[in-house]
């Protein structure tokens, strides 16, 4: 249940779009724009399938609640209906306790008068007083399956107004997130506008920020030390991140698919490359900062992960980056589903 309602709570926030500006440029700007028009293509398609499922199931949930709503109303119809037997039980009681006390009084009358007449109607009354027993017994029985029901009745009810208190909050943990996001990319977008051109680029998908930068921001080739010029773009993202301490932060280490050659240094392959290269920039974003260890992770992801899986030069190049993933901190909405 908790990866159906975060999945659903997650793509309601995803919006965007692509503005191409139309201008004389070489073929080689042109194919760039091109390739990068293909990939956003590409996660707009992958968000509309990820918005296709949350629809699926949040349409579930609201068949459910129409459900329980057409249980409760049945329910509901039931209850009615047998209150009616309940006074038609009590009514035929009142008739039959008054035929009762008629013949009780004919009996007095006749025990005076024919024997065989008062035999007749005393086994009668005895038919009477057997059937009054069974119609008391039977409406005994109806007043307890009465209130059991109407128990069951105030159980569903109790469980659907639940149910839907949990959705409206919910939502309401998914807007602020939202919120939070929007704000988010524009303050990261806003603090590294000057790295754009350097390889440096700000997303948004699958309800999440990311800020790529390209081997050439950070590293030289084959170095997992951060250059100058991206200590200065990590502080500056560091700030910000400071400034925003319910987000959660991921640094993931790319390579292309060219062999590491190890010359007997301390790196061994492209895993322990790209590994060494997050925990480089972990360093760099704590360094002198307020942000809370606890919120970041560090992982290498080698070669297995690329945005471009052709093997020419220019895939090589942007799949050789590292990523800093932002993503809201969403216990919250993860402990409504677990306890829904």
């Amino acid at each position: 249940m908790r990866f159906i309602i975060k999945n659903i709570l997650l793509m309601s926030v995803l919006t965007g779009s692509l503005l191409f500006i139309d201008s004389c440029v070489s073929t080689k700007q042109y194919n760039d724009l091109k390739s990068t028009q293909q990939k956003l293509m590409e996660e707009r398609d992958l968000l509309k399938g990820d918005n296709e499922r949350l629809t699926v199931k949040n349409n579930e949930l609201s068949f459910r609640i129409e459900s329980l709503k057409k249980e409760l109303e049945a329910l509901r119809r039931d209850s009615l209906a047998r209150v009616g037997e309940l006074q038609d039980l009590q009514y035929k009681y009142t008739q039959l306790n008054k035929d009762y006390q008629t013949l009780k009084m004919a009996q007095d009358e006749l025990v005076r008068g024919n024997v065989k007449e008062t035999r007749r109607l005393l086994q009668e009354l005895q038919r009477t007083q057997e059937e009054l027993q069974k119609k008391q017994d039977d409406l005994r029985k109806f007043e307890k399956s009465l209130t059991a029901q109407q128990a069951q009745l105030e159980q569903l009810r109790y469980q659907m107004d639940e149910r839907n208190r949990r959705l409206q909050e919910m939502e309401q943990i998914v807007q602020a997130k939202d919120s939070v996001l929007t704000a988010l990319k524009s303050k990261v977008s806003d603090a590294l506008l000057g790295f754009k051109d350097e390889g440096l680029t700000v997303s948004r998908r699958n309800g999440k920020i990311y800020v790529s930068m390209e081997e050439k921001l950070l590293f030289k080739t084959g170095s997992y030390k951060v250059d100058p010029r991206g200590q200065e773009a990590l502080k500056k993202l560091a700030r910000v991140l400071e400034k925003n301490p319910d987000i959660n932060i991921m640094i993931e280490g790319h390579t292309d698919n060219v062999p590491y050659i190890n010359h007997g240094g301390q790196i061994q392959d492209n895993w322990d490359l790209s590994v060494k290269r997050a925990t480089s920039v972990v360093r760099i974003l704590l360094q002198n900062s307020t942000i809370d260890p606890k919120r970041l992770t560090a992982a290498g992801r080698g070669e297995y992960l690329p945005v471009d899986p052709r093997n020419t030069p220019e895939a090589r190049r942007k799949n050789r980056r590292t990523e800093i993933i932002l993503t809201p901190n969403l216990d919250e909405l993860f402990d409504i589903i677990d306890n829904n």
